[in-house]
């Protein structure tokens, strides 16, 4: 697990640029190497904790890091991008060390000033600038419920290294929203020679006339008359790939009723099975009545009905 610069700092997010430094200096002061006398430990913990200082005390660094995260971040920055720019000798006078004098070291560990952190240190820190993977990428795709239900194969274009470039890519069945794909070396290219980054396809279903998606299952809107509602009746219900089924409409439906057809909704991603087809039942009261039907309609109230 990649380390959380603000934990080891004791800090939170929230935290302003002088609590960082308040923060780095109470633990320089405690764990450095000239106090430490050569525990291998807590000389570790120093270099752990002027990493993380490295780069919340650097606006850019630190937002990057809350944007990618401590795990990403880390795979993205090597140990000299990290401490570009750190000086870690006027870091040390600024905090009374004495001078942060050049080139000296003890066990391992360097406390040379100059441009980079990083120089002179023999194990903890690495000196070759590790390659960077390249940023990932997300795509959302408008989808047909009949593309979800089928699967399908779609061109897309996306910008990748600064160039368009068209990919085909082949949804799987059950790709509902809140689902991914990864495209694994489909993103933007590494600024150094790095492996590709990740393109990961999102699914946005697109709205259809009485269809509702709830997960894997679909809720298809079926309207009926008042006296079917009351009287019952065999209704046909197509489903969204085309299959025809009659339904027994019980007598006293009642409005937003379902009804379950096992098994014809949309597959699972996984490959274990399908959702399920519900039927709502939407009674449609009329608008207006002729002389004639209210006439009966008030016969009707007349038996309590």
């Amino acid at each position: 697990m990649a380390d959380d610069y603000y934990k080891i700092l004791g800090i939170d997010k929230q935290s302003s640029a002088s609590d960082i430094k308040k923060a780095y200096r109470k633990l320089a002061l405690k764990y450095h190497p000239d106090k430490t006398k050569g525990d291998k430990v807590l000389e570790d913990k120093f270099k752990r904790i002027s990493e993380a200082y490295a780069v919340l005390s650097d606006p850019e660094k630190r937002n990057q890091y809350d944007t990618y995260g401590s795990t990403d971040f880390q795979q993205r920055f090597s140990q000299e991008d990290i401490f570009k720019n750190f000086d870690l000798g006027d870091i040390f006078k600024e905090f009374g060390f004495g001078g942060g004098g050049r080139g000296r070291q003890r066990g391992g560990f360097s406390s040379m000033g100059g441009n980079s952190f990083s120089q002179g240190m023999d194990g903890g820190f690495g000196q070759q600038r590790r390659p960077m993977k390249g940023r990932d990428l997300e795509y959302e795709l408008p989808l047909t419920l009949e593309e979800l239900i089928n699967g399908t194969k779609k061109t897309i274009t996306i910008n990748q290294g600064g160039t368009a470039k068209a990919i085909e890519v082949k949804i799987p069945k059950g790709l509902i929203q809140g689902k991914k794909i990864r495209l694994t070396g489909k993103g933007e290219t590494s600024p150094n020679g790095g492996p590709a980054g990740n393109l990961y396809i999102k699914s946005n279903p697109i709205p259809e006339n009485n269809y509702t998606i709830e997960g894997n299952d679909i809720l298809f809107a079926k309207p009926v008359t008042m006296t079917q509602a009351l009287l019952g009746d065999t209704i046909e219900v197509v489903t969204p790939v085309g299959k025809t089924f009659n339904l027994k409409l019980p007598p006293g439906t009642n409005h937003k009723s379902k009804m379950r057809i096992p098994g014809h909704g949309i597959p699972h991603m996984k490959g274990n099975g399908c959702g399920d087809l519900f039927v709502v039942v939407n009674i449609n009261m009329p608008g207006q009545l002729t002389r004639e039907q209210k006439k009966l309609i008030q016969q009707l109230s007349e038996t309590g009905i």
